[in-house]
């Protein structure tokens, strides 16, 4: 019985639609972040008060509240673009509130960044091109990754880096499950949390694009349920898109190395994603990332070597 709480509870969390969105927004906020007077005294609840929201966005306390409680089955895009502004969101955050706001309609032809994407059921097949990338990019870590932030192919220079995902069944070739439940991962990257949080900022994006993905409710579910630091911020309802930075390792091999990732999606296909890890030339860095290609080199092939496509099927 308490099993089956837990699932439906996790279950409900990973759906949790634009009400959840709104109030995680509006607990973050005070009203400096926003220009509004203080008049002091104490706040029974973090962040602004649904009034507050509501002035900055032009519209009634009572429309507001019934948002919050999933009881405007509609809103209008300017609506949501006025609440946008009030709440101060990110372009990530603005194209996500319209997908929770308006799941049914489609940013046809507007260009809108995050506009639903078509639900794709089945198995994801590598991009041939991607696989010849993969071959190409010898001396650079790089692999491709899916729907739900499945690993589905990657080089050899991937594995000596990250792990080796030929050894791991395929369905658990995934780079959030990875983070979270893999300890190995905790001592890899130098700030996990900073790695971990963004993790759950993609996720949440990918829910609101997919809100039907059965796959992506069972991973967060999983997630919820194993990890309390997953299940804290993922209440906290961040969302961002995964596009480039630099990310630090304290590698095993190699020791400490500090590299810049880009994550590069072709126009017409983007549920997968190919993200690379390079070092600026002359770099320390960059002289260990060429120790640790070498030492991946000369060290005996795994029994089921992911190969130069090192293709995985998820």
């Amino acid at each position: 019985m308490t099993r089956t709480t837990g699932t439906s509870t996790t279950r409900a969390a990973a759906t949790a639609g634009l009400g959840a969105f709104l109030r995680a927004r509006r607990a973050g906020l005070t009203p400096d972040d926003v220009e509004l007077p203080d008049y002091g005294g104490r706040r029974r609840v973090a962040g602004l008060r649904r009034e507050e929201i509501a002035q900055l966005a032009g519209v009634s306390v009572d429309y507001y509240t019934r948002m919050e409680q999933d009881r405007v089955p509609n809103p209008s895009a300017e609506v949501l673009d006025a609440l946008a502004r009030a709440l101060r969101l990110t372009a990530d955050e603005t194209a996500h509130l319209h997908l929770l706001g308006r799941p049914a309609r489609r940013a046809a032809g507007s260009g809108r960044a995050g506009a639903e994407r078509p639900r794709v059921a089945g198995v994801q097949q590598v991009r041939p091109i991607l696989r010849v990338l993969l071959d190409e990019l010898r001396d650079v870590p790089a692999l491709v990754m899916g729907r739900r932030m499945d690993v589905l192919a990657w080089n050899p220079a991937a594995s000596a880096l990250l792990g080796d995902f030929a050894a791991q069944d395929p369905a658990e070739r995934n780079i959030a499950r990875n983070t979270f439940l893999n300890p190995v991962a905790r001592e890899l990257y130098a700030d996990w949390t900073a790695c971990a949080r963004e993790n759950v900022a993609y996720l949440h994006l990918e829910a609101g694009r997919r809100p039907g993905d059965p796959e992506l409710a069972r991973l967060i579910g999983e997630l919820s349920m194993r990890s309390a630091e997953f299940r804290r911020w993922w209440a906290e309802h961040p969302v961002q898109d995964k596009t480039a930075g630099r990310k630090g390792f304290h590698h095993p091999v190699v020791g400490d190395l500090e590299l810049a990732y880009e994550t590069l999606r072709a126009a017409d296909d983007p549920d997968q994603a190919l993200i690379t890890y390079t070092a600026e030339p002359g770099s320390p860095a960059h002289d260990a990332l060429r120790v640790l290609l070498a030492w991946s080199a000369a060290a005996p092939e795994p029994a089921e070597a992911g190969g130069p496509a090192g293709a995985a099927r998820s």
